[in-house]
């Protein structure tokens, strides 16, 4: 696929850059962050996660959740607009590089944690 065909899908629609060009780094909406944020937050007051880290790469932007600063992160929430198309943009990896949800929107994609926090709550 050639540059000029390209176009990358964001909340479904096309995104260009001035130019024409697609845009040179994925980054979380606010609204996105806020959500990621919401739970985020639930999950610290449980106990559960201490720090997080946001990365913006060329083709994926990547929220990922520690247990402890120096260690590997428990999840990763992926946003690669990319695949907006295909299987959706929005993923959750755990810790071993396993895809544990996948999907087009991002609360129903959340809604995976709902588990681990009725059991920390426990």
């Amino acid at each position: 696929m050639d540059d000029a065909s390209y176009m990358p899908m964001v909340n479904g629609m096309v995104s260009r850059s001035r130019g024409g060009r697609p845009p040179s780094t994925v980054y979380f909406f606010r609204p996105e962050l806020m959500k990621i944020l919401n739970i985020y937050g639930r999950m610290v007051a449980a106990g559960e996660w201490r720090d997080y880290a946001i990365d913006h790469m060329k083709e994926q932007a990547i929220f990922s959740v520690f247990r402890r600063t120096s260690e590997m992160p428990l999840y990763r929430i992926i946003k690669e607009p990319a695949l907006a198309n295909q299987q959706g943009m929005w993923r959750i990896m755990g810790m071993d590089g396993q895809v544990l949800k996948r999907g087009r929107d991002l609360a129903t994609l959340l809604r995976y944690f709902d588990r681990q926090l009725v059991r920390a709550v426990d």
